[in-house]
């Protein structure tokens, strides 16, 4: 399935975009609990792969990701999962460059393609530094989402859309993971200049945390990308059902949304 196709497909019907961040290999029913989302109306799915070192994370995604670690969690293994995950839906991994440089290039992007993941984000490898890691990634049709901050001044936006594939992320504010009790002053005006800048869908990320801030944030984006709120619920011991009640939670403002604008 190809990422960008598909959300653009979306995107057309006048939906707006839902994608949750999962931590792959955090306990053993992780694989259900992707299944649990697409089901409650998820257009992709962003899985985590676990490292030591994950400098865009706030406190719940490293907690997340330090449990799958001391349980086991490699990147092999999470890609060798995934690949199991028939779920209709494109699945994204977000991962840091150490492990693909570990990997190699060519062999961890073919290792995803081969497993049927559709993209991939590397958030410590910046647009200058792409060489390789892109090369390999385009030559076996995985798509390397980039990513903007509210900093990124206008050039080097457009240079990072005019590269991005299957989706541009718009980083909602500055600063790590997390749930925030409002959505941040500066994601209204990321959304608008990114969807000034590029027709490839965007997606606002980082501190989005209720249905409600969901809503908001997508009124100037193609759609919001919720982890930390999500993987909150996983931490305290949901599972799957959890999983889908929240994902429906936001699938249903955000439609209902919609709706209401359209009228």
């Amino acid at each position: 399935m190809r990422l960008e196709e598909h959300l653009r497909a979306r995107r057309a019907q006048g939906r707006k975009l839902l994608v949750p961040y999962v931590t792959g290999g955090m306990g053993r029913s992780w694989p259900e609990v992707v299944r649990a989302v697409v089901d409650a109306g998820a257009d992709a799915v962003e899985i985590g792969i676990p490292f030591s070192d994950p400098v865009m994370d706030g406190a719940t995604i490293q907690e997340a990701s330090q449990r799958a670690l001391e349980i086991g969690a490699t990147p092999a293994g999470i890609v060798a999962e995934a690949a199991t995950l028939d779920v209709g839906a494109p699945i994204v991994v977000m991962t840091y460059y150490n492990p693909v440089l570990h990997a190699g290039h060519e062999r961890f992007a073919r290792s995803l393609a081969d497993a049927g993941v559709d993209g991939a984000i590397v958030p410590d490898l910046p647009l200058d530094e792409l060489d390789g890691w892109g090369e390999a990634a385009d030559a076996t049709g995985v798509e390397t989402v980039l990513l903007a901050a509210p900093t990124t001044p206008d050039d080097r936006l457009r240079a990072i859309c005019d590269r991005s594939r299957g989706f541009l992320y718009g980083v909602s504010l500055m600063g790590v993971t997390g749930e925030r009790e409002a959505l941040a002053a500066q994601a209204a005006e990321m959304g608008r200049r990114c969807k000034a800048a590029t027709d490839v869908p965007v997606l606002l990320g980082v501190g989005i945390s209720s249905p409600e801030q969901a809503v908001e944030a997508a009124r100037s984006a193609d759609g919001v990308i919720v982890g930390s709120a999500l993987v909150r619920r996983l931490l305290r011991g949901g599972g799957p059902e959890s999983a889908h009640a929240l994902v429906a939670a936001f699938r249903e403002a955000l439609d209902r949304a919609s709706e209401e604008e359209d009228r």
